[in-house]
């Protein structure tokens, strides 16, 4: 190979530094990655996919006689530099929180736009001449450089619900328990619902918070106490995560000294004193397994399974491994409480309790119901032990009894309660629906609220839809939503979206006036409702009555201001909607077009998210067909 006679030129080819080896080096490596966030997976997979596409094109590249000009290097080094940049983004879609990602989900969004642009510069500088690239290959890099270019501005956003889901957790109205109801199906969907997952969350956030370095306390704290919320889910202690590590301090006693991983209980990451063996093969500390049994549990919580027995074995073998191990190097176990005295105080209280609900003394029952309402709100055992004492149908008949203070408590100890996936069937075979609709037309402000915030924890069973439905449960949801307060509102928007999944209670939220109050949220800014309210206009316009009822002129007039000013979830779901009435009526076509719909649809096909660009265009064919006829 022949050598060049600048000295700077010999360097740059020197056998030891080949350029098309680094830039590959980095593709190979980003490929290997594992899953994705689930919030940022399409994007990542996306990005992934045109790495692969690039290998191939190096292949190319080696083939070019070496040394390249120096341009030629400094585009290699370019590349690279870009590539280094999608990689650490990748690797934090990998790696990163979970929780944190969901919350930042427009900035990280933002930050693959950078990295699209990053990547159609490269591409659209390569010193192709100068480094003797054929034309074939000259080809694939135009290609590409056209592809990144393109992929710039299309983005995806998170899915409708769960944007809800996290509106409802990080509201700032904390003072009570509504938004635990959603808890564990927001758990599910970020997929931290095993104690191996929320392990690894707990480390990520552990992370995010030291870099950071002091800054962002607000949000870092926000982050850490929905982590704890799906902790408490799970069965899991709590962790403050800026103080405490992952493992416990005991852990740390001496930086030399490393415990042996089988030796750690997989729920609590402590040395285990009572090791045991459950029917999945796996092996826990006696009193963490039992506890998430307790939490009405029936899987491993190490591999998910469903378990067939819930018996207990003891793992005599381990627990002589670990007190020689302990002997040896003179680690002493720490010392076990007294689980019957730490337990929570309801193990004792709760059977009392519930006897105290059909008291004949007022005061009496109305302390019962209050304590029941309190105790239910803390933790999971709580809540299966009141169902197991008989507490749910007491509870359902004081929702009816004259008392509003009972009345009121009644309800919220039967919203905590149907967290507990079990509960919720419990709940409604007793007859609960009726007696809780009544409450949500004639109760307190509070007992409204905290009505339809039940009515939303209950209707996450398809069953219960119906039955919300056919108990005339939509007109008074419809109510709360035009005349609550604030909290009122969120409470009715978010169960009346859970309700209009269901196709024949669309009609009846229709019906029942839902409109109206829709398009008020939509010109009230302040109330920050409008992708919740566009999100359940959205499935209303599938429905006849729906698109009759919608299809006003004032209102394709605002969904065509949200198309010219909204943010991009605001422009998604108005094409969406815009786009199901013109399926519909080619009138709506034509009264877009007289409020100037074309240039923002023309914007949004060339910027707005993958499904608005979508919704555009097909906006656009129908309304180049309807000048055609």
């Amino acid at each position: 190979m022949a050598m060049g006679n600048d000295s700077d030129e010999s360097t740059l080819s020197d056998e030891e530094y080949d350029p098309v080896e680094e830039v590959q080096r980095v593709i190979e490596s980003v490929v290997q990655f594992g899953d994705y966030r689930r919030t940022q997976r399409r994007e990542c997979h996306n990005l992934v996919r045109r790495f692969k596409l690039m290998l191939p094109i190096l292949e190319e590249l080696r083939d070019i006689p070496q040394p390249f000009t120096k341009n030629g290097v400094a585009w290699l080094v370019k590349f690279k530099e870009a590539l280094l940049f999608a990689k650490d983004l990748l690797q934090l879609c990998n790696q990163g929180s979970k929780i944190y990602l969901s919350l930042e989900t427009e900035t990280i969004m933002a930050t693959f736009q950078k990295v699209y642009e990053k990547l159609s510069q490269a591409f659209g500088g390569v010193p192709c001449e100068e480094m003797g690239i054929s034309d074939e290959v000259k080809e694939q890099l135009e290609l590409m450089h056209v592809q990144l270019k393109r992929a710039r501005r299309r983005t995806d956003t998170q899915d409708i619900e769960l944007a809800m889901d996290m509106m409802v957790v990080f509201s700032d109205e904390d003072d009570r328990n509504s938004d635990s109801a959603i808890i564990e199906r927001l758990a599910k969907k970020l997929e931290l619902h095993s104690v191996e997952e929320l392990n690894i969350e707990t480390m990520a956030i552990r992370q995010l918070a030291e870099e950071r370095k002091g800054q962002q306390i607000e949000s870092t704290t926000r982050i850490i106490n929905l982590l704890n919320k799906f902790k408490r889910v799970a069965g899991m202690p709590e962790t403050t995560v800026l103080d405490d590590p992952v493992a416990p301090k005991m852990l740390e006693r001496s930086t030399s000294l490393v415990i042996p991983h089988e030796f750690l209980c997989p729920i609590t990451l402590e040395i285990m004193t009572d090791p045991v063996i459950i029917a999945s093969g796996q092996t826990f500390e006696k009193e963490s397994i039992e506890k998430w049994f307790e939490a009405n549990h029936n899987t491993c919580p190490k591999t998910r399974q469903p378990l067939q027995h819930m018996s207990l074995a003891p793992n005599c073998a381990l627990r002589n491994l670990i007190e020689e191990w302990c002997v040896n190097n003179n680690f002493k176990l720490p010392k076990k409480y007294d689980s019957a005295k730490e337990s929570c105080p309801g193990k004792e209280e709760i059977p009392c309790l519930v006897d105290g609900l059909g008291s004949i003394h007022l005061e009496e029952q109305r302390k019962a119901v209050e304590k029941i309402r309190m105790l239910s709100k803390e933790n999971a055992e709580n809540r299966v032990l009141v169902a197991e004492c008989g507490g749910i149908p007491p509870l359902v008949q004081l929702l009816s009894y004259p008392d509003s203070k009972i009345q009121e408590h009644a309800v919220t100890a039967l919203l905590n309660l149907s967290i507990d996936e079990g509960n919720k069937r419990l709940i409604s075979s007793e007859g609960a629906i009726p007696a809780i609709i009544e409450v949500l037309e004639n109760g307190s402000c509070v007992a409204k609220e905290n009505s339809a915030a039940t009515l939303f924890s209950l209707s996450m069973l398809d069953e219960i839809k119906e039955i919300v439905g056919q108990s005339n449960g939509l007109p008074p949801l419809v109510n709360l939503l035009k005349n609550g307060t604030v909290r009122g509102k969120k409470d009715a928007i978010t169960a009346l979206f859970n309700l209009s999944l269901n196709q024949a209670n669309k009609g009846r939220a229709i019906r029942a006036g839902i409109v109206a109050p829709l398009v008020q949220l939509l010109k009230d800014v302040n109330l920050g409702l409008i992708d919740e309210a566009l999100s359940i206009l959205l499935l209303l316009v599938s429905n006849s009555e729906g698109r009759q009822e919608i299809g006003q002129l004032s209102f394709i007039e605002i969904l065509v201001q949200f198309m010219r000013e909204g943010s991009p979830k605001n422009k998604e779901c108005a094409a969406s909607v815009l786009l199901e009435l013109c399926l519909n009526n080619s009138s709506f076509i034509l009264a877009a077009l007289q409020f100037g719909v074309y240039e923002h649809l023309i914007e949004i096909k060339q910027n707005g998210t993958n499904r608005a660009q979508r919704k555009a265009m097909a906006i656009l064919e129908l309304i180049t067909k309807s000048e055609q006829i």
